[in-house]
Formats: structure tokens, C-alpha cells, sequence
């Protein structure tokens, strides 16, 4: 079955005004969630400085549990909509536990706002050290940054509304990517409580 959407697939150079967008975004959700968010972070390529990416901020709110009745009365405040056809991230090849450490939540704003992903993860799950491991590994790693790039924008280039094949080949590539991000982390100690 092919599932192409009608949005084009567009990768655009790093834009310093992505963590000051992010800011302002986070500080909206520290509102509207208060103590029902356990922390916010950016995540995803925009949280990379140098790397090339949508032009969507990605947004990570760690909660104590996944629990869309408890979740959705705050974001619908806020003018937020969940997405109910995503409840799960992709499981890299390499994962242990179960399928509840891969389950998550994800709001779009309201039609007025700039392009964003809110992705809630439980504290502690796998999915969520998964985003800001990958996203820390390649701010410390340029040399991954740039090849991550080289195939975000090959992709988008060759056929830049098949979103099915870019996440196909997405996918795979940050699998190879997290394998070297579980390495550094092992080698350095990180751990996600000492990152923001």
C-alpha cells in the first residue's frame, strides 16, 4: 500500500533560531502541563547545532506515566491536538523489553504556531533515553552529524514526497548511529540526568 502524503519532505540548513524557538515553546508547556512534566527537552536534528533538518521542532516531555486522560485536558487547554494514529516509536533491532518501553504520546500545536512534535515518554523508558542519547552523541560527534545530514537531504532529494522511503532508510541509519551513541555512553559515563 502506498501511504504518500501530499507534504513535501524539505531539509533545510541549521537555523540558530531553533533553541530560542524551542525556549519559548518549552516555557508554553511548563505552563499548560505544570507538574505533570517531569522535564522538557529539544530533541531531534533541530537540537543539533550545524545539522540539517526539517523545519520542525522536536519536543521531548518526560511524564511519570503515559496516561492520555490525564495528558490530553491540559494540551486541549493549550490548543494542542494529540496525534492518535502514533502511539509508539520505531524498536531498533537491538532493544530489550518490552513493547511498553517504545509506547508514547504525540501533540501537534494549534494552526498558528510554527511546525512541532511533542513526543511524551515515560521516565525511564527506553524510547526517551533513546532521543536524548542520539541527540547528545551528535552533538559531540560532528563528523556522524554531517553523514546523518548527507542522508536526511539525499533522501529528501530523490523523491521528496515518499515519506514511507525516508523513514524506511531513516530509520536503519539511526539504529547504525545509536550503536555508536551506546558505545560513547559506556566509554563516558553518560547518562540522561546530567544532560538538558
Amino acid at each position: 500500500m502506498n501511504t504518500r502524503k501530499t507534504r513535501e519532505i524539505v531539509i533545510v540548513a541549521y537555523r540558530p533560531e531553533w533553541p530560542v524557538e524551542f525556549a519559548r515553546i518549552a516555557a508554553g508547556l511548563r505552563g499548560a502541563l505544570g507538574d505533570l512534566a517531569l522535564r522538557i527537552d529539544h530533541i531531534g536534528s533541530t537540537s543539533v547545532p550545524g545539522l540539517s533538518a526539517k523545519d520542525i521542532i522536536d519536543v521531548q516531555v518526560t511524564v511519570a506515566e503515559l496516561d492520555a486522560a490525564a495528558l490530553d485536558p491540559a494540551f486541549v487547554r493549550a490548543g494542542w491536538t494529540r496525534i492518535v494514529d502514533i502511539d509508539r516509536d520505531h524498536v531498533p533491532p537491538t532493544a530489550t523489553g518490552g513493547d511498553q518501553d517504545w509506547r508514547k504520546l504525540m501533540y501537534r500545536p494549534p494552526t498558528e504556531m510554527r511546525p512541532t512534535h511533542i513526543h511524551i515518554r515515560r521516565a525511564g523508558s527506553a524510547n526517551g533515553r533513546y532521543a536524548l542519547l542520539f541527540r547528545d552523541y551528535l552533538r559531540t560527534h560532528p563528523l556522524a552529524a554531517s553523514a546523518y545530514a548527507q542522508v536526511k537531504v539525499a533522501l529528501a532529494q530523490n523523491d521528496s514526497y515518499n515519506w514511507d522511503l525516508y523513514y524506511d532508510i531513516k530509520d536503519p541509519v539511526c539504529d547504525i548511529i545509536i550503536a555508536g551513541a551506546e558505545d560513547w555512553a559506556a566509554q563516558t559515563g553518560w547518562r540522561t540526568e546530567h544532560y538538558a
